[in-house]
């Protein structure tokens, strides 16, 4: 049909446009200072996460009371794996990108760090931080740079029918389909659409540095905006297909099942994992002398403002102080806790994105109509003790 050629035409023109002549995409400030004052000490949660169960998978989380810098330092970074880490040698690996395409094409790392230089700062959370008792700090704040994928997907010319991209990672595991085991690689996708997102790079460095192999290297997809699972690590081929991709990690697992009200009946709806949502978190209590105050993070979206209460009083609201006005990555928030009573407390936070949307309380109905632990992005509530 011609209107469908025309919105194909315009979507991989913008995409090439937006890259062309720009070799450097900076959505955020340079790092900055999240640690202690002369003299400040840290008061410990009452809470604190349960042992994890599966650290095979949760290797590693951020500890919120030791956030200290608006970059997470890639050995402080979340990391969580589906299956086993490949081995991968840069000097050996390659990227194809396949199927429905004019020109396919094989990458290697050379390749790619040839052609021109991106760079985007950019949060990533688990979309399912904050589900579990044991999952509280899956997620990370970096700088990562790399390549457009769209100007390479243009590069490779998608056909006509082309409308979904699939990304495979070189991680591989077994899955049990009925009576049926199979051994199944590491797979998210994302419509063309979004694909061609000017923002989405093949990265190859993180802050700064040469890709960590827990990060994906030698090369990873970055798509800023999105839950954790959408940037494939340890990225091998990228395929262009006719139809919607149903694999583990897009149809079976990472599927928010929610109980929605339509006409005045309940409706279940089965939706995957893509963007993230509005979420904030306090991060830490401090003290100097008589001085308290609150530190955390909100991300998820471009924040307008942050607030917080008290155990049961008004929400009051927080000053950003690192981050304010990035698209993608997180800000961080400061909350002077004036006079104190001595004793237990609870600190709660929530954020106001800059469209009006705010963070939900834990008796939202989009929250409680949810029945899977996946987006969680309700209040968060801290316990502390005071003197």
């Amino acid at each position: 049909m011609a209107g469908l050629d025309m919105s194909r035409r315009t979507m991989l023109a913008r995409g090439g446009a937006a890259v062309a002549g720009l070799s450097v995409l900076r959505l955020a400030g340079p790092a900055h200072a999240f640690g202690r004052q002369s003299g400040e000490e840290v008061i410990p949660w009452l809470d604190q996460p349960e042992d994890n169960p599966a650290p095979e998978v949760i290797v590693r989380q951020l500890e919120w009371e030791e956030l200290d810098s608006w970059l997470t330092p890639p050995d402080q970074f979340f990391v969580i794996k589906h299956y086993d880490e490949p081995t991968l040698n840069a000097r050996d690996w390659s990227v194809e990108i396949s199927g429905l395409v004019a020109e396919p094409l094989t990458l290697t790392l050379a390749d790619l760090q040839a052609r021109a230089r991106r760079e985007v700062t950019c949060t990533l959370e688990c979309s399912g931080n904050s589900g579990l008792p044991f999952l509280t700090g899956a997620v990370g704040n970096a700088t990562w740079a790399g390549t457009s994928l769209a100007a390479l997907l243009e590069e490779a010319g998608v056909l006509e029918e082309g409308i979904e991209i699939v990304f495979w990672g070189a991680d591989a595991g077994e899955q049990t389909r009925g009576e049926v085991t199979i051994t199944e690689q590491f797979a998210r996708s994302m419509s063309l659409a979004d694909a061609m997102d000017a923002d989405n790079i093949l990265a190859f460095e993180m802050n700064g540095e040469e890709l960590p192999s827990l990060h994906g290297h030698p090369v990873r997809l970055i798509a800023p905006g999105w839950y954790g699972v959408a940037n494939v690590k340890w990225l091998t081929r990228i395929e262009v297909i006719d139809r919607r991709f149903q694999g583990h990690f897009m149809a079976r697992d990472y599927v928010t099942i929610r109980e929605v009200e339509r006409d005045g009946e309940s409706v279940w709806t089965f939706t995957s994992v893509t963007r993230d949502r509005l979420k904030s978190a306090p991060a830490k209590v401090t003290r100097s002398g008589d001085q308290h105050r609150v530190m955390g993070a909100a991300w998820g979206a471009p924040i307008a403002g942050v607030e917080v209460r008290i155990d049961d009083g008004d929400w009051q609201p927080a000053t950003l102080t690192e981050g304010e006005g990035s698209q993608y990555a997180w800000v961080f928030w400061d909350f002077e806790w004036d006079a104190p009573e001595a004793g237990e407390h609870t600190v709660t936070s929530r954020a106001t994105g800059v469209t009006g949307d705010v963070q939900p309380a834990p008796d939202d109905p989009f929250l409680t109509g949810k029945t899977t632990f996946w987006e969680s992005n309700g209040h968060i509530t801290r316990r502390v003790r005071i003197g």
